[in-house]
């Protein structure tokens, strides 16, 4: 407990940290234009940048459904699916976390649940029971790895997740009523998806969703017959200014796109990573109607 204290003020620290530097930076150019005396400055940076900071984390005790309606051609029959993406269990997010957001899963009554990676933070040793709110979920649950899973351990999140409901899907594909759910896991690798997607077994000419981490490589995606990407890993930025440069990295930040017929949905997170700070982005839990396309 003593640790875990320890580690969220540090982590709060962190994001204040930026605001006061920022704000700082703000002082330094309007200087050249108006005379603040530095004491007062200092005051109000500081002030300014505690305010930013508790609203930022309080924003993400919130957890925020988003609600997207996606038809896809050759459906059968509409599918009610819930995606969660980078929870990052860890020192910060923890059984209150999950039980909160696995009783809104709950409340959503979905058919399927899709985990799109970093469910762990990576950071800490995984308890025994940290996912037994999960055995309320009574619906299958996929789950393929994020950058940070990895961090924690291939062998020791494949054998912990054996003993828990959630389903790994490792460069696999399997039918859920009528829909070829394919999951692939992470990697830096620019073209990996591109080239994987061509060694698992699937027919293009059937609705496909694709679960991968990064929010990348949508072309290559729609060209191998895929019908929705839901990616993860962007946070949205996580907190303003941040979103801007995370943008120029991964120009699929945060929602819905559309490429001919073809959508990527980028979730914004449920989680957070290092400081529990939220401006500017939600942690969300996701709603996707999947529908049958009407001719």
């Amino acid at each position: 407990m003593l640790v875990r204290s320890i580690y969220a003020v540090s982590a709060f620290w962190l994001g204040m940290s930026a605001y006061i530097l920022i704000l700082f930076a703000v002082y330094l150019i309007a200087g050249f234009f108006i005379q603040i005396p530095a004491q007062t400055a200092g005051i109000l940076i500081v002030t300014t940048a505690l305010l930013i900071s508790v609203y930022a984390t309080f924003n993400t005790t919130k957890l925020k459904i988003e609600q997207i309606n996606i038809p896809l051609n050759g459906l059968k029959k509409d599918i009610r699916a819930v995606q969660i993406s980078d929870v990052h269990l860890g020192p910060i997010r923890k059984f209150g976390f999950i039980r909160k957001m696995v009783n809104k899963i709950l409340d959503l009554n979905p058919e399927i649940v899709f985990i799109t990676g970093d469910l762990f933070d990576g950071s800490s040793k995984l308890q025994d029971d940290i996912l037994k709110d999960f055995n309320k979920i009574k619906v299958p649950i996929i789950f393929i790895m994020g950058n940070h899973d990895f961090y924690q351990g291939l062998n020791e999140v494949s054998n912990f997740m054996s003993t828990t409901p959630i389903n790994i899907l490792n460069n696999q594909a399997l039918d859920f009523k009528g829909l070829q759910v394919i999951g692939v896991p992470f990697s830096w690798d620019g073209e990996y998806l591109e080239k994987t997607l061509k060694n698992i077994d699937y027919d293009q000419n059937k609705p496909t969703l694709l679960l991968y981490h990064l929010p990348s490589e949508f072309k290559a995606a729609k060209d191998a017959g895929i019908d929705l990407q839901l990616s993860g890993h962007t946070h949205a930025g996580q907190f303003f200014p941040f979103n801007h440069i995370v943008k120029r990295m991964f120009p699929y930040i945060r929602g819905l796109y559309e490429n001919q017929g073809s959508f990527l949905y980028v979730s914004q997170g449920t989680g957070t990573l290092l400081p529990p700070m939220r401006l500017g982005s939600r942690c969300e839990i996701t709603l996707i109607n999947l529908t049958v396309q009407k001719p």
